[in-house]
């Protein structure tokens, strides 16, 4: 008796138009008649998307798209992201682009080249890329019945603009940039910290004068915006007297007809350190502000950390406050003449030892809770290190001074 030679049987599956979202593990399953598994086959599938990576403050980019296959005339071509839903970038029929069609956030910031078609670069230009436009974007060609004639993705990442500052050595201001075009007439402008919780208003721009009543108390009168910010397009905000606790995540949101622009800025300012070892005859926590500050103004310098907090140096209706300060520092801190005059409120504290490691805090206020300045210092002492000479009898300080 012969047996029938086995047939070969291609069951391969074909999956046009692949995207990133169709990256998966794909099993193919054969069952015979009474349902038993015969054959069982795993493949996967990883669909690798271009990706476009760029800077916030470059002008425009280009998320490109080129075909040499011959496309008629009378085809649509659209360009789409995914975020909750599907949003139309850009679309281009009938021998022109459609912007009616486009969500309102692209609008008036994508340019196709001309006759796309004929020539066959499909590629899109984004002007004023950022953050908020990171999105895996999908160009598709339909013919004049509605049929997928082409389809591909390019994935673009705008890096998020970050600054980094050092509080407290003379940095007077920081500034968050954002830069923009477009027909800013009557728009809203609006800079708030999203993070960390909660949210606030840091600075609010509407119809001509800043919208100073709205925001956090903890940004009063430390914001300002450019003059003419809605003509230029300088929409950069300036922060005085930066501080940890301004470290954070912005975002700057514009608002005006027709149009709509965000951008975030991470803003990261350091704590100052000072390390020494003990056995220094003193150092100094740097503090430096603004000066020509109010006569009614009050200086505290405070350890918080380590808990309790304490009272290291007050300074209060223009002279030292010693009777204030905790008995571990009487005699021991020491602050510059005519110090609301030059804004220098660094504190000079004797003798350190190992027991005043910890974290100092300097907050500035008047009366009338006009102004608020603070710095944070952190300071660490480490303890001596001794060493023996070559008889063993005695023992020699090791000692050094640095800050940074």
């Amino acid at each position: 008796m012969t047996r029938n030679p086995q047939i070969a049987v291609n069951l391969s599956l074909t999956l046009e138009y692949p995207t990133d979202r169709d990256t998966n593990t794909y099993t193919c399953t054969i069952y015979n008649r009474e349902g038993n598994i015969m054959v069982k086959k795993q493949v996967k599938l990883f669909v690798r998307v271009p990706q476009v990576e760029v800077d916030s403050e470059v002008e425009s980019v280009q998320l490109s798209c080129k075909t040499k296959v011959p496309l008629p005339k009378d085809a649509k071509v659209e360009w789409t992201c995914i975020h909750i839903r599907t949003t139309e970038v850009h679309v281009y029929q009938n021998g022109s682009d459609q912007p009616e069609e486009q969500d309102e956030f692209y609008r008036g910031r994508t340019e196709m080249n001309k006759d796309p078609l004929n020539s066959g670069d499909l590629s899109l230009t984004l002007r004023l890329p950022t953050d908020r436009d990171n999105y895996t974007y999908t160009c598709t060609v339909y013919s004049r019945e509605g049929d997928i004639l082409m389809k591909r993705q390019v994935r673009l990442r705008v890096k998020v603009c970050q600054v980094e500052v050092e509080e407290g050595k003379g940095v007077e201001f920081v500034q968050l940039p954002f830069k923009t075009t477009g027909d800013l007439s009557n728009a809203q402008v609006e800079w708030w910290r999203y993070e960390p919780e909660p949210p606030m208003t840091v600075h609010k721009y509407q119809n001509g004068p800043d919208q100073t009543d709205e925001q956090n108390q903890f940004y009063r009168d430390r914001t300002k915006m450019n003059e003419d910010l809605l003509k230029s397009g300088d929409l950069s905000l300036t922060l005085k007297c930066p501080t940890d606790r301004d470290t954070g995540k912005y975002i700057c949101r514009v608002e005006a007809k027709g149009m709509k622009r965000k951008k975030t800025v991470l803003l990261r300012v350091i704590n100052c350190v000072m390390e020494l070892v003990e056995g220094a005859g003193s150092v100094q926590l740097p503090f430096t502000t603004i000066g020509d500050l109010p006569l009614d103004a009050e200086v505290q310098w405070k350890r918080i950390k380590p808990k309790p907090s304490i009272m290291v140096h007050l300074y209060q209706s223009s002279s030292d406050q010693l009777e204030e300060q905790h008995q571990d520092y009487r005699d021991r801190t020491e602050m510059n003449e005519d110090l609301l005059k030059t804004g220098d409120l660094s504190l000079t504290l004797k003798l350190p030892t190992q027991r005043d490691s910890g974290e100092y805090i300097c907050t500035v206020c008047s009366k009338e809770r006009s102004i608020s300045r603070e710095t944070t210092v952190l300071l660490k002492v480490k303890g001596r290190v001794h060493v023996q000479d070559q008889t063993g009898t005695s023992g020699t300080p090791l000692m050094a001074h640095q800050s940074v």
